[in-house]
């Protein structure tokens, strides 16, 4: 008897805990459904042949992303969730891997590897316009990536990775993005005037990083971009910063439903139209905050210079004094004789010995964005003044 009870016990045990874990079991179809949901703000949307789910594991075989405005989509194979769990109607996954890129078309091969992204939290509801609403991860991955054309690597990074964090108190995100081992070969350029450059300035070989940092608060809709720097050896860094306002997400919205408006329209002309009236209506949204472009010379000017001196039968110091002398005289047409003296001189000290070039647009209060726009429509003399341009060198 006690064999019976204790059988008896076990079986009903073992029914219990299946139901449970049926009840319990994640939603595949769900998951998928969220991610659109969420992807549909950018007017994209992921597809799959089937969906499987096992565990916390959950596999979207067959998978492809289709980008707004194209015909076709982008197949990707097989995308495995890990870690995956429900939170508040919405779900969190631990890793997103995706398989290997080897795409081969018209004598072109990309390949790519190592591409999965961490800490995702893909939202319950996307209409309320907070940082809950929004598709997040901690951070993502790609590894080598190349691109290869007729049998010789024309392109390639070792790595990328970017970060976003959210700020303790909700009311926006940081995120930053580095892009290691950036190399080009310029050496199998076939135009004949193209390639005599490429070999002048010594590009054959290019070999450098790019990095992006900054940060988006939602209220205010400002965008700050510190840093979006291309560094390359033997040429220079070109650095631009960026500060914006009105960029929140009813804004972003706004503008996703304009594009649709006119992906969904037959007739482009009309579409176009329409849609540049709701751009102008848009930007009256937007103010400008600040800006600046910077250039550290790493030995790129004075080959330059050398070169197209070359090119007019002088050396490349009596070209440099030629530009000097001719600068002034080319922004006098301006008729701002404030800009005109800072840029001479900033140009001047640079062509004399070449280290940095950097422009400046800071106002004193932030300017609406169609307020710069009607400037430079009616009276572009005044957009130093309107925006704070300064020009310096060598600083």
């Amino acid at each position: 008897m006690t064999f019976y009870r204790t059988t008896r016990l076990m079986l009903s045990s073992a029914v219990i805990l299946s139901f449970a874990s049926s009840a319990f079991a994640l939603d595949g179809n769900d998951l998928l459904k969220k991610i659109n949901d969420a992807y549909a703000q950018q007017g994209g949307s992921i597809a799959a042949e089937s969906v499987d789910v096992s565990g916390t594991t959950v596999t979207l075989k067959g998978a492809s992303f289709k980008p707004a405005g194209t015909p076709d989509g982008v197949k990707l194979g097989d995308v495995t969730f890990s870690g995956v769990a429900e939170a508040g109607g919405g779900y969190t996954v631990d890793q997103v891997a995706f398989p290997d890129v080897a795409l081969n078309k018209d004598g072109v091969a990309i390949a790519a590897a190592d591409l999965k992204l961490n800490g995702v939290e893909i939202p319950a509801d996307t209409t309320k316009g907070d940082l809950d609403s929004l598709l997040f991860y901690k951070s993502a991955h790609a590894g080598a990536i190349s691109a290869t054309k007729d049998g010789t690597q024309v392109f390639a990074i070792s790595n990328a990775d970017a970060t976003m964090t959210k700020r303790a108190d909700k009311s926006g995100l940081d995120f930053g993005v580095e892009v290691d081992g950036v190399t080009a070969d310029l050496s199998k350029v076939d135009d004949p005037q193209s390639k005599l450059a490429i070999e002048q300035l010594n590009l054959k070989q290019l070999n450098g990083k790019i990095a992006m940092k900054g940060g988006w608060e939602l209220a205010p809709g400002k965008i700050d971009i510190t840093e979006y720097s291309f560094d390359f050896k033997d040429v220079g860094k070109l650095n631009i910063a960026l500060s914006l306002s009105g960029y929140t997400p009813a804004f972003a919205k706004s503008l996703q439903e304009a594009l649709k408006t006119v992906r969904s329209n037959p007739n482009q002309q009309d579409a176009q139209q329409s849609a540049g009236l709701a751009m102008l209506g848009l930007l009256q949204q937007l103010t400008f905050n600040s800006a600046q472009i910077r250039f550290d010379d790493a030995s790129i000017t004075s080959r330059a210079l050398e070169f197209a001196g070359k090119q007019q039968g002088v050396t490349g110091k009596q070209l440099a004094d030629t530009l000097k002398a001719m600068t002034p005289i080319m922004l006098a047409q301006l008729n701002i004789p404030e800009l005109q003296n800072a840029v001479s001189t900033a140009v001047s000290a640079y062509l004399d010995n070449p280290k940095s070039l950097t422009v400046t647009a800071s106002p004193d209060k932030p300017v609406p964005l169609p307020m710069i726009i009607g400037a430079a429509m009616g009276a572009p003399n005044s957009i130093p003044q309107v925006i704070g341009l300064k020009v310096s060198s060598n600083d």
